[in-house]
């Protein structure tokens, strides 16, 4: 690994956004980097952001959180290369713009003002905030969540900004009785088999679900991913056990996938 030290990170920065440019160069450049627009390199840039929470979660990697953190910055890179290239902003403009937000928002670091404790500063940063939708005229109190958010996300976020008002459940157990609610009208569906209102009420029941997870005090993403691992594990351990006889899950019953499934619960998988 190059050490940090090594390299100044202006001339770093510099060499990749001269890549950069060297990529988009519609004479000659690569012809793929050169047709892609913001809407076809917008799923990459998601899928790079997810990649760096991966290994996050994954636990202490260096090496590929280095790898993935740069996989990210590129994303970025390209964004800005093709804006500058319509006239509208360069990179210069991000890091200028990004950092006069970083010091406006933290006036208790940078200024005069003091800050008592974090969460007095979640408050004062959710009031610069508002702040600067007002200015963008962006009205109303959900104003600003972005819509490309992961759903969970995005309704835990919506109904955060609701809560500010007033808007909200009193406490977990009054979410888990609507919960109760929610499932319901789902099962009340289930019968006539409408795919649209299933759909609706499976969208309810889920919006309830991470409201819970808010109300917890937890990401409701976080754990998702958390059941998505612990199925993987589990599944993996039915795998290997029917393997241990020559066997796999399309050999078995369900009934024997089951017990096996038991079994790895009961190993703590």
């Amino acid at each position: 690994m190059t050490n940090p030290a090594a390299i100044h990170p202006a001339p770093a920065m510099q060499a990749l956004l001269d890549v950069m440019a060297r990529l988009r160069d519609p004479v000659t450049g690569c012809p793929w980097d050169v047709a892609q627009d913001f809407a076809t390199i917008a799923p990459y840039t998601i899928e790079e952001a997810h990649e760096v929470a991966d290994v996050i979660q994954r636990g202490p990697d260096p090496a590929a959180l280095l790898d993935e953190l740069g996989d990210l910055l590129l994303q970025v890179v390209y964004h800005a290369r093709m804006a500058e290239e319509r006239g509208w902003f360069a990179f210069q403009d991000i890091a200028a713009g990004v950092t006069a937000k970083m010091i406006r928002r933290h006036p208790h670091v940078f200024g005069t003002a003091e800050i008592a404790d974090a969460q007095a500063q979640t408050e004062a940063w959710e009031v610069q905030k508002s702040a600067e939708r007002a200015a963008r005229a962006e009205t109303g109190v959900l104003a600003g969540v972005a819509t490309a958010l992961p759903g969970l996300t995005r309704a835990a976020k919506l109904t955060r900004r609701a809560a500010r008002v007033g808007f909200d459940w009193p406490d977990a157990a009054a979410v888990l009785d609507k919960l109760d609610e929610e499932v319901a009208e789902l099962r009340a569906e289930l019968p006539a088999a409408n795919p649209a209102r299933l759909a609706d009420e499976l969208g309810d029941l889920l919006f309830v679900l991470a409201n819970l997870a808010r109300k917890l005090d937890l990401d409701p993403e976080g754990c998702i991913a958390q059941a998505n691992a612990k199925f993987e594990r589990r599944f993996g351990a039915i795998e290997a056990a029917l393997a241990a006889h020559g066997r796999s899950p399309a050999d078995a019953t369900l009934a024997e996938m089951e017990e096996e499934w038991n079994q790895a619960k009961r190993q703590g998988l």
